[in-house]
């Protein structure tokens, strides 16, 4: 696929599915057959995920997808890449497609007032908006709308615990959320209905969406947008802002945190030096070699350990890195 301009696709629905495990053989053989990459998640409550590849290829698995029951008016959220952001296709099947761990919160039934990105800057600026990112700290830390709130959550399910110790600070004011993609702001949004919120607005299309059309000079955005591929984090026009993915802890880093003391490629980054026990990075080093030997002969390395997978450090600390909260 070298050499072509690649296609990324990220997209999400809310809508019952009976029985997900009967739409995973069919969806990734459609993947496959169409030289798609990414992952894609199903489960009762719908589909999540990210994918990539050739124009014709998306194209294919979109149409796949919008056969599935009430998928019809799916969107995808799409930006270009040269470099393949995956290594292979999954279909996952989970509880959730984008984990709350809060019973009876369903998007279909109540959400949020959808703002287009032309209107969000007019919202989050006024006085009696409280402004709320919906992401965790990890994506926080490179990007973010000025002036939102940072829950400081290390996962999305600790969003509901942080909300109801958090919720008087708020007082009557009206409540914009926003996320990287929309689907965190589906859940979110329906849970602070259901908390008695009064009025609660979310962000249509997320960042993403923000950042395609908004011009950077009339924006309030702040930073990068941490995506869940190889690209890592994108900026405005969804170019991407040259951050890196530490491979022991899956936070991300700036270009400039190579030059620090303790930064060491594939081992550790300034987030995590001391979250790992000496046996882990002698594993990381390992593991580090035999990706550069991959390089050098011109293979692809996608082990057990080469995508975004969440880990958490041992003997050390419980601080986990990203979890696939996508969108």
């Amino acid at each position: 696929m070298s050499g072509r301009m690649l296609i990324v696709a990220a997209l999400y629905r809310f809508t019952p599915f009976p029985d997900p495990a009967a739409l995973r053989a069919p969806l990734l053989a459609a993947c496959e057959a169409a030289g798609v990459r990414g992952s894609l998640l199903l489960a009762r409550e719908g589909i999540n995920g990210t994918i990539a590849g050739p124009r014709e290829g998306i194209d294919a698995v979109l149409a796949h997808v919008r056969a599935l029951p009430g998928c019809a008016g799916i969107e995808a959220k799409e930006s270009t890449t040269r470099a393949m952001p995956f290594g292979r296709m999954k279909v996952r099947l989970k509880r959730e497609i984008v984990t709350m761990g809060v019973a009876g919160v369903d998007p279909t039934r109540a959400v949020g007032r959808l703002v287009e990105p032309a209107h969000w800057n007019a919202l989050i600026t006024a006085e009696d908006v409280a402004v709320i990112d919906t992401r965790n700290a990890y994506e926080v830390a490179i990007g973010s709308f000025r002036g939102a709130v940072d829950p400081g959550t290390a996962s999305f399910r600790d969003f509901p615990s942080w909300w109801r110790a958090n919720a008087t600070r708020f007082g009557n004011r009206r409540v914009a959320m926003f996320c990287t993609g929309g689907i965190r702001c589906e859940k979110s949004t329906s849970f602070l209905l259901r908390e008695g919120v009064a009025e609660v607005f979310h962000l249509k299309g997320g960042i993403l969406k923000y950042l395609e059309e908004i011009p950077e000079a009339e924006s309030l955005w702040q930073g990068g947008c941490f995506v869940f591929d190889e690209r890592v984090s994108v900026g405005h026009g969804l170019t991407a802002t040259g951050h890196g993915l530490c491979r022991a802890c899956r936070r991300p880093f700036a270009a400039a945190d190579r030059a620090h003391r303790d930064f060491e490629e594939g081992v550790s980054c300034p987030s995590c030096r001391h979250e790992f026990t000496n046996a882990d990075r002698a594993r990381f080093r390992e593991r580090q070699r035999q990706v550069a030997l991959s390089e050098t002969r011109g293979t692809p390395h996608f082990g057990p350990e080469a995508g975004h997978r969440p880990r958490k450090a041992k003997s050390l600390s419980n601080r986990s890195g990203p979890t696939r909260d996508q969108s």
